[in-house]
């Protein structure tokens, strides 16, 4: 599936930080804009810096114009004062994108539960984010650190209980009303 870009993703200076405050503000804001639309387009939950600097989100080659790897940081780490990204390592080398919050996610893996006819049910945690039933649903797919994310919310709001299985070692999920 092909991204429609944005048109300032066409612009030249758009991939060089902009020194005069106010205009580089407005430029991080559209960077993340676009980061959050890219990622979830592609279903994209984490970014590994190393191959950050050829992905196509920051290197445009029609343009043959690319975000450096600092100009990257920095956008990465804007994405991380709004909220929308952390750090999954020491090294800062792989990024987390959370276009959605796990509560986001919790409410909707919940309501999907609910319209489904899942509670008081047992689904493995499989089945919930690649099974058949759930393959037409947004969270299918989901990267497992956040739908595990979204089951401890819910197992704190009383709604879910995320066990794991002794003869299967597999994590199974029981939804409450």
């Amino acid at each position: 599936m092909s991204y429609a870009w944005p048109r300032y993703y066409s612009l030249p200076p758009f991939f060089t930080i902009q020194p005069v405050m106010q205009t580089q503000k407005k430029q991080l804001q559209l960077w993340c804009d676009l980061v959050l639309a890219y990622t979830r387009s592609k279903n994209i939950h984490m970014i590994d810096l190393t191959e950050a600097e050829d992905s196509e989100l920051f290197n445009n080659k029609k343009i043959e114009r690319k975000l450096s790897r600092q100009s990257i940081v920095i956008v990465l780490e804007y994405l991380i004062e709004r909220g929308n990204a952390k750090w999954v390592d020491k090294t800062k080398e792989k990024i987390q994108i959370v276009w959605r919050k796990p509560l986001e996610w919790a409410n909707i893996i919940y309501k999907w539960a609910t319209d489904n006819g899942f509670i008081n049910q047992i689904c493995t945690v499989y089945e919930l984010r690649e099974g058949d039933m759930t393959q037409n649903e947004e969270f299918f797919g989901l990267d497992i650190q956040v739908f595990m994310q979204a089951l401890s919310k819910l197992e704190q709001k009383g709604k879910a209980k995320v066990f794991q299985s002794e003869s299967t070692n597999e994590s199974g999920v029981k939804f409450f009303a």
